[in-house]
């Protein structure tokens, strides 16, 4: 059976519209899709937080296309920003986290920037990161013993010092014994030389004998005239 030109015609023209709207749909959701994976800035988020007494900056990265973007940290005091670190990180989907130390002061603020090579994101973090009201808490200084207890465990010592002036003391006032000594030698050596108090009485002793000596020698003189 043939088909007339002009329904030949327009069953064509059907079909090459419906192959049209697929491919039109095809692209649509290849492009919806590229879209949607693509890297942009709703997707980082920033905190301040503590380690320890350590304070840090972490950036986490939830780009499930994996894109490599480099965070640049800022902090903003005065008017005046200063940079404290750049960081390369490659987002997942369960986010991917960079960190920065950072001895961050209570209320700072700090301005966070991000950049890619790949869908031209260059721009901040929304509302960056202000760091909370109270500082990170410092290690407590190692306890010292209290100076009372210093005193009673060297109280011993102090009658150990105390005893030792006290032996001098007692040295020192026997002391003059050896001079006693020497002047007892002294008057031994006198008595040895004649120079004693018993000089006197051998004096008088002497002087009895001489006198006694001459009375004999008179009565012998005496009684040899009597006998011429």
């Amino acid at each position: 059976m043939s088909v007339p030109p002009s329904l030949s015609s327009r069953i064509s023209g059907r079909a090459g519209r419906i192959a049209g709207v697929a491919c039109a749909a095809t692209v649509l959701a290849v492009g919806a899709a590229g879209t949607a994976s693509a890297c942009n800035i709703s997707e980082f988020t920033a905190a301040a937080s503590c380690t320890g007494d350590k304070g840090v900056i972490t950036v986490t990265d939830k780009d499930s296309s994996g894109t490599p973007a480099t965070v640049t940290v800022f902090l903003q005091s005065n008017g005046s920003e200063k940079e404290i670190g750049s960081q390369v990180v490659k987002g997942t989907r369960e986010g991917a986290t960079v960190t920065f130390e950072e001895n961050w002061a209570p209320n700072a603020t700090y301005r966070i920037h991000v950049k890619t090579d790949k869908y031209n994101v260059d721009e901040d973090i929304k509302g960056g990161v202000t760091t909370p009201a109270t500082a990170c808490a410092t290690e407590k200084p190692t306890e010292k013993p209290t100076p009372s207890a210093t005193p009673s465990s060297s109280a011993p010592s102090t009658p150990a010092e105390s005893a030792t002036p006290s032996a001098s003391a007692s040295t020192s006032e026997a002391a003059p014994a050896p001079a006693n000594s020497a002047s007892r030698a002294g008057d031994s050596n006198l008595a040895e030389t004649g120079a004693s108090s018993n000089t006197g009485l051998f004096a008088g002793i002497a002087a009895a004998l001489v006198v006694a000596g001459g009375g004999v020698v008179f009565a012998l003189r005496k009684r040899g005239g009597a006998k011429a």
